[in-house]
């Protein structure tokens, strides 16, 4: 007699999960790759054993878009308590920085660290990520602040000036101010994707007067072209790039009367995705002459030699907004300041871990702890292994 169906069903299961169960085991649970100078490779090795570890994607959140979708439904929300405090600019415009200065931890004293975290395209001080940053940087004692991009985090914009990955004259003076403002303490920047592009221009661009001690990012992607030709795959359109693209036409739409002069606002209406919109708007509010230009000057996988201070990038090679095949890994084996930490899962910005319940502290945030605990206690060793 034919098997009813229970019993076909759990034939099934019999075969399908040893099967799910091998290929997780032995194709997704990988130590990330490490890719570094010797010297930097010593120090990461003794001060970030997370990274000799394997990475644990949730069994049941192995691929790349379900790691990316779920971590913004899944990811807890730690309680946190910003003091906003609004920057200005010499050109009259304005940014928010969400503050929480963590005055009575005494662990370091008059030279507590700061931690500037910069979010993603359309991101603020309220994301997951970033109130999991900042969450783990006040346990550890430092101080934080999110640098909220002009417009963004509810802080209103006052110029035709907004923000790009080329532009860097807005973190440059959010850096000075903060310097200023604890002219005792190391400063170090973490850019999330997009916020990691920015971050990595401006370490390009200003050499070792950063005024950095050191950086991280996390999900950048490194080639801009190869970004976009991803995005705008059918599956990626929906999930993500028409998503983006619709946040930052808001933003425009929101404050046309600044625009009508710099651009078609009904071309920036009508964009799809965010190739799109960059043609229509970045460009001409930047004084671009193509969306090619633009993404030349964007694109910071040529760059990786022009870093002068540490800085440790994270990337999943199965980022669905950067390709793993152009992450510049032999550049940063080259470099004497980069270290790129490449998993074989994760996504983008998901690093999803824990076998079968995910993590209340993600991956992401638990190598920033090792790494950020590295540069501010033990810099010295560091330095000692580049002599």
């Amino acid at each position: 007699m034919p098997p009813d169906g229970s019993s076909a069903l759990y034939s099934l299961c019999l075969v399908v999960v040893p099967a799910y169960v091998g290929y997780y085991l032995f194709c997704a649970v990988k130590k990330p790759s490490v890719n570094c100078n010797p010297k930097f490779s010593k120090f990461l090795e003794k001060r970030c054993p997370i990274l000799s570890e394997k990475f644990w994607p949730t069994i049941w959140c192995v691929e790349s878009r379900l790691q990316t979708i779920l971590r913004v439904i899944l990811q807890t929300r730690p309680p946190v308590s910003y003091e906003r405090e609004m920057l200005d600019f010499s050109d009259g415009g304005q940014v928010a920085l969400d503050w929480v200065s963590n005055d009575l931890n005494s662990v370091y004293g008059q030279t507590k660290p700061v931690v500037i975290i910069m979010p993603g395209l359309t991101g603020t001080s309220q994301e997951g990520y970033t109130l999991h940053l900042v969450a783990e940087s006040v346990k550890l004692g430092y101080r934080a602040v999110v640098f909220n991009y002009r417009g963004n985090g509810g802080a209103e914009l006052k110029t035709s000036r907004t923000y790009c990955a080329t532009f860097t004259d807005d973190l440059s003076c959010v850096i000075s101010h903060v310097s200023s403002r604890y002219p005792q303490s190391p400063v170090m920047a973490v850019g999330v994707s997009f916020g990691g592009i920015v971050l990595t221009n401006y370490l390009a661009k200003v050499g070792p007067e950063s005024g950095l001690v050191a950086g991280m990012t996390c999900s950048s992607p490194w080639n801009v072209f190869e970004s976009s030709k991803t995005l705008e795959e059918p599956i990626n359109l929906v999930c993500f790039n028409r998503l983006l693209c619709n946040k930052l036409k808001q933003a425009v739409v929101r404050y046309e009367h600044l625009f009508r002069d710099m651009c078609d606002l009904k071309a920036v209406r009508n964009c799809v995705t965010i190739r799109d919109f960059d043609t229509n708007f970045t460009t001409k509010v930047f004084g671009y002459k193509s969306v090619d230009e633009y993404y030349r000057d964007a694109c910071i996988h040529g760059k990786v030699q022009s870093i002068q201070i540490p800085l440790l990038c994270l990337n999943a090679i199965d980022d669905p907004f950067s390709p793993g095949k152009f992450i510049p890994v032999e550049e940063a084996r080259r470099s004497p300041n980069v270290a790129i930490v490449v998993t074989c899962r994760g996504g983008h910005i998901g690093f999803i871990d824990g076998c079968l319940i995910p993590n209340g502290v993600g991956y992401m945030q638990r190598i920033f702890c090792q790494f950020s605990q590295a540069i501010y206690n033990f810099s010295d060793e560091l330095l000692a292994c580049e002599d």
